[in-house]
């Protein structure tokens, strides 16, 4: 690694990390930025993303010795003061550690589908645009070896900064995808051979008595409206049994559920 001493929060070579709210707002042209020690080992250990650069307090640097090991010998490392560092953000980054990563060309669901094992348990999202809860549906699908995960046009984006320091680098682990035409992707997935179920709180069958098959896709919708009905009477339905005076759970906490029990079925 190279080590580079930065005491000009304007100094050209840390741009990409300036004012980093705004950024997250407007988009950084196919790179992300990823937050935190933990989020920082992972992204120097991924497969399909690459570190361009650190930016790291200059009292974390000897904490993060066995983790810059793994960066290649020329990633340029800045090292700023507290002070420079929220500046150059805009705000106060206590963790202290950012990183901006960039990915390759992104995978299509169709090509995803393809390479994925005989025994695959995927995620499909719906409607997903909370940031907090995609982070943590990634962080499950980790939690419990989901294969990946397809989302539709309306998800929000698993590489957004927080959704990424919630899944706890999970959103850089996980196989991801993006389908357009919801329908379709159903039916290439039955092609596949895929058993769907659409989890609802009003679903026809109790989550406990599904016994999975060989390939399994789950689908989650947004909180509230829940999966499209049209989408929900193609699918079989499952649902997470609970007190009766009680609507449902978080979509985020339904996943886990979900996928902690076809992950331990037979």
């Amino acid at each position: 690694m190279t080590l580079i001493h930065i005491a000009d929060p304007n100094d050209p070579r840390i741009g990409a990390y300036l004012d980093i709210k705004e950024r997250d707002l407007t988009g950084r042209q196919g790179r992300f930025i990823a937050e935190g020690k933990v989020v920082l080992d992972v992204l120097l250990t991924a497969q399909r993303f690459r570190a361009e650069s650190v930016l790291v307090l200059e009292n974390r640097l000897a904490g993060l010795g066995g983790i810059l090991a793994k960066a290649p010998p020329d990633l340029p490392v800045y090292v700023v003061s507290g002070e420079t560092m929220d500046k150059i953000a805009g705000f106060h980054m206590h963790r202290g550690i950012l990183a901006v990563g960039s990915r390759h060309a992104p995978q299509t669901a169709a090509a995803l589908l393809e390479e994925l094992p005989a025994g695959a348990l995927v995620v499909v999202l719906v409607g997903i645009a909370n940031h907090d809860n995609i982070g943590s549906i990634f962080r499950n699908a980790a939690a419990f070896g989901a294969d990946a995960v397809f989302m539709d046009p309306t998800c929000c984006d698993p590489l957004y900064r927080k959704a990424i320091r919630v899944s706890v680098g999970a959103a850089l682990k996980v196989p991801f995808a993006s389908f357009e035409d919801t329908a379709a992707f159903t039916r290439e997935l039955a092609r596949h051979g895929y058993d769907q179920f659409a989890l609802s709180p009003a679903g026809a069958t109790d989550i406990r008595t599904v016994r999975r098959g060989r390939r399994v896709a789950l689908y989650l919708g947004t909180e509230g409206e829940g999966l499209p009905k049209d989408l929900l009477d193609k699918l079989a339905t499952v649902r997470i049994a609970m007190r009766r005076d009680f609507d449902s759970l978080n979509v985020a906490a339904a996943s886990a559920i979900a996928l902690h029990h076809f992950s331990e079925s037979e």
